[in-house]
């Protein structure tokens, strides 16, 4: 008998999670691997912030269901952060959100939005949860490639027309994973035009724009005159606040996705939490200062990173924004995958291929700058004894 429905054989186990079982692997076997994969920070959030939660928990009241739109709280302080971090004004309740992680969002934004047979325009390469989510609503990925010479942006104007008239969404990313690039609000722009043109729904992941270095600011979709009419965009505390394992994450903008997007979700989730709620929230109204302190840590791991990269006579720009850094592969080798298989299992050094998020990521592979700067060092000393041996 088979169980599984077919839908299913669009997918497969995240990479990530076949990569921990082999660390956990070669650790067992001795192996000390140092992580430069996965982007999940290694920092805690502020003692004040977990005060927060540590409160609200030990509330009697505080352990029932909570509201599916997330605390009226909750989404004040999202809507104070987009007013005081870009200048841009949203109502609480018609153009906020909350999301169990932006992850979920931009997963069942698909199935809520998407019909079998539309096109999703996605960025490659990618986030891999765009094509995921759109192939489990029945839609069709259309990819958009992202190259060096165009500063990994995507060329509008070279979308078919015929594609652009099927799509129904199109993604972006910046500051981008896995390039590390960065738009400016003349693209944000354009892309808004370009969806008003075309009827599209415009999609914007705003994960990183809080993590910035060398005096360089994010901007926000938002900014464009009337991105709330075509777009949405998603934010989260889980790179910007040190919060990953929390699940706090956001959707700003249109409100008629919001409202589609808030029916699916009351059929598939309860909401958070109420101390993660209260906590989420301090999180954004407190004093965010700690948070340039912590990027100075991130670009002292960053600098170090590109010193031993480069070292290695390898190709890569110096990012101003993100945790990762994304670099060409050695001269020599045939893959992306091939190239990071080596390093894990001969020099203990975790990276991703660049593969893991799309075809135009070969010939690339991913560092992620979440671990300690002693670790980063090390893991560039263990890189030049490889490559010297």
């Amino acid at each position: 008998m088979k169980f599984t429905a077919q839908r299913m054989q669009l997918l497969s186990d995240h990479f990530f999670s076949t990569l921990g079982a082999k660390i956990a692997s070669l650790n067992a076997s001795g192996k000390d691997v140092i992580r430069l994969d996965e982007g999940s920070p290694d920092m805690p959030p502020p003692a004040w912030i977990i005060e927060a939660l540590t409160r609200s928990a030990s509330r009697p009241d505080h352990h029932g269901y909570q509201p599916h739109r997330g605390s009226e709280r909750l989404r004040r302080a999202w809507a104070a952060m987009y007013q005081r971090t870009f200048g841009v004004e949203l109502d609480p309740d018609a153009e906020v959100l909350p999301l169990l992680g932006s992850k979920e969002g931009i997963f069942h934004l698909a199935l809520a939005c998407l019909n079998p047979g539309e096109v999703a325009l996605i960025p490659d390469p990618g986030y891999i949860t765009y094509t995921r989510g759109t192939l489990m609503a029945g839609g069709e990925p259309y990819y958009l490639p992202l190259r060096s010479e165009q500063g990994y942006l995507p060329d509008l104007q070279a979308i078919p027309g015929e594609i652009a008239r099927r799509a129904k969404m199109m993604w972006l990313n910046y500051p981008n994973n896995p390039t590390t690039a960065v738009a400016d609000l003349d693209f944000f722009s354009q892309a808004v035009a370009f969806a008003r043109e075309y009827g599209i729904l415009l999609c914007h992941d705003a994960a990183y724009t809080q993590i910035t270095y060398d005096g360089y600011r994010a901007p926000s979709l938002m900014q464009v005159p009337g991105a709330k009419e075509v777009a949405v965009e998603f934010n989260t505390l889980s790179k910007s606040h040190n919060m990953a394992g929390w699940r706090v994450g956001v959707v700003v903008g249109n409100p008629q996705v919001l409202r589609s997007l808030y029916t699916l979700k009351t059929n598939l989730d309860s909401s958070h939490f109420r101390p993660v709620l209260d906590a989420a929230a301090s999180a954004l109204e407190g004093d965010q200062s700690w948070t340039r302190e912590r990027n100075q840590v991130y670009r002292a791991r960053r600098d170090a990173a590109v010193a031993g990269l480069r070292r290695l006579g390898l190709t890569l720009s110096v990012p101003c924004a993100s945790i990762y850094i994304w670099s060409k592969i050695p001269p020599g080798w045939s893959s992306a995958l091939d190239f990071t298989n080596a390093v894990l299992e001969e020099a203990a050094v975790s990276l991703t291929p660049g593969t893991v998020f799309g075809a135009n990521g070969e010939g690339h592979f991913r560092l992620s700058l979440t671990a300690p700067l002693e670790r980063i060092a090390e893991a560039m000393t263990r890189l030049e004894k490889w490559r010297g041996a």
